[in-house]
């Protein structure tokens, strides 16, 4: 077994996390829910690779990740362009269709790993999952 020696409880402003946004309108249940993270959670780690200082810093932290909510799909659109203009990594997940949602419904948001700061400019008003 590989364990991770996660870091002390200290959040530096230079500390990089990724945040999964899920839309609270769609009621998904905790097995769904925590599906639809883990495919915004990849996506999001398979871009950061190609920036590898982030990347790498995010991984030597934990790879710390937080689970927000929004409201509904424009609110999530709405995270999703600010992060695009911030240049920050960020990856929609649209379901399949095979369990709870109708296909093509967008589930969740992932953004960064990012540092701390440029985190909480664009999800510092969002309530935690």
């Amino acid at each position: 077994w590989d364990y991770i020696t996660l870091p002390s409880d200290d959040c530096s402003v230079n500390w990089t996390w990724m945040a999964l946004i899920v839309r609270s309108d769609l009621a998904m249940s905790a097995g769904k829910t925590a599906v639809q993270c883990a495919h915004a959670a990849v996506k999001c780690a398979q871009l950061a690779r190609k920036n590898n200082r982030i990347y790498d810093r995010w991984l030597e932290h934990g790879g710390r990740k937080i689970c927000l909510t929004v409201d509904d799909e424009s609110h999530l659109l709405e995270v999703m362009a600010q992060a695009s203009a911030a240049g920050l990594v960020h990856a929609v997940v649209a379901d399949a269709g095979h369990t709870e949602v109708p296909a093509g419904t967008v589930t969740v948001l992932g953004l960064g790993p990012a540092t701390r700061r440029a985190m909480d400019a664009i999800t510092g008003n969002l309530a935690a999952l």
